[in-house]
């Protein structure tokens, strides 16, 4: 047996991992405009990241069916401690202070919400009725509230989205997917007139970036401009005129996929969506192999997490989709986001090489 192997590793997925990794050094240093400072930060926490998903896969799925109601009371608490006392940086009260660091509670309920509705699933007859249904619906819109009162617009509409995930995974019938699709589109209006005024803009300039180029266009117009200019090629690593000229917003975060393309062109991008559609893949191979309902909703949700995660980002970076602030997954430069994402990898090798051994 491979020495990964005895500790529950899953080999194609942890290499898949590293090769994503390797090109968020070399991308987070670019960006940084050659950092070293930044570059030493960005290597301890993946060093974390990659020890949490180390222990993370030694906890039995079992266990992790134990741990997942726990984690998601743990998670509301701290929501709702973040609106008391968290911490208020350019305008939102997203972060909690433990002896001096912050992290983003947020963060926790793109695993939690995941692990509790497969662990509610997983007791009832699937597919779920509309009672069920409703009570699904009412644990994840608890969440999505108040991550969106924080206001964090971008990992709300993550939270939900892995919540309408699980209910589709768990069966949910296409005239229900209808309804509630109505529902969504005649609440629109009530949705709008909440939100804040730089979300509705984000919004507006969206089918338009050019209305408003140095306001709410700008990121997008950017980042589009960095793309194109990469051509089928790239300028070569280092070479990112729009990153390095500060033209470009959040190079080294949410916006680091624009500096990618400009520097590994057309060519880059397609290996870079390949690993992704790759992870992805081995994901969902690992969901059809699970032995039980829990870990087949689990290993799928976190699965379609990790997809609208880098699905959301690139979308909003080629301008598809409205800016909302998500991060490249296991590339852009972050603590928070990227210890969650490993340990949601550690529960997916934990679920598959758990069950070669016991099954």
């Amino acid at each position: 047996m491979n020495r990964l192997q005895h500790w529950h590793i899953d080999i194609p997925l942890f290499y898949a991992l590293l090769a994503l990794t390797g090109i968020s050094l070399l991308m987070v240093f670019s960006a940084s405009a050659e950092n070293f400072g930044v570059l030493f930060k960005h290597v301890l926490r993946l060093i974390m990241g990659f020890g949490i998903l180390f222990l993370i896969a030694q906890i039995r799925p079992d266990d992790l069916r134990r741990l997942a109601p726990v984690l998601f009371g743990l998670g509301v608490l701290l929501l709702i401690a973040v609106l008391g006392v968290g911490i208020v940086s350019k305008g939102a009260r997203r972060w909690l202070g433990v002896g001096g660091l912050s992290f983003q509670p947020a963060e926790i309920m793109k695993l939690a919400l995941p692990m509790m509705l497969a662990w509610y699933f997983a007791r009832v007859p699937l597919p779920p009725n509309l009672k069920q249904l409703t009570l699904a619906s009412i644990i994840t819109l608890a969440p999505v509230a108040l991550i969106a009162k924080q206001p964090d617009l971008g990992t709300a509409i993550l939270v939900l989205g892995s919540g309408f995930a699980m209910l589709f995974l768990a069966g949910m019938y296409w005239r229900i997917l209808a309804a509630i699709a109505a529902l969504a589109a005649v609440a629109i209006p009530y949705v709008w007139t909440h939100l804040h005024g730089y979300q509705q803009k984000r919004i507006l300039t969206l089918l338009d970036p050019a209305s408003d180029p140095l306001g709410a266009g700008y990121h997008t117009l950017q980042g589009m401009i960095a793309i194109g200019s990469g051509g089928f090629f790239g300028k070569g690593w280092l070479n990112s005129s729009q990153a390095h000229l500060n033209y470009l917003p959040e190079s080294s975060t949410d916006f680091i996929f624009a500096v990618f393309a400009e520097e590994f062109g057309l060519l880059g991008i397609l290996v870079l969506l390949g690993l992704y559609l790759f992870i992805v893949y081995r994901g969902f191979l690992i969901a059809w192999l699970a032995q039980d309902s829990f870990t087949r909703l689990l290993a799928g949700g976190l699965t379609l997490v990790f997809f609208f995660y880098f699905f959301v980002n690139v979308g909003m970076v080629s301008g598809i989709l409205p800016v909302v602030g998500v991060p490249l997954p296991l590339i852009s430069y972050g603590g928070t986001a990227l210890v969650t994402l490993m340990a949601a990898f550690g529960m997916l090798m934990s679920i598959h090489t758990h069950r070669k051994m016991t099954g």
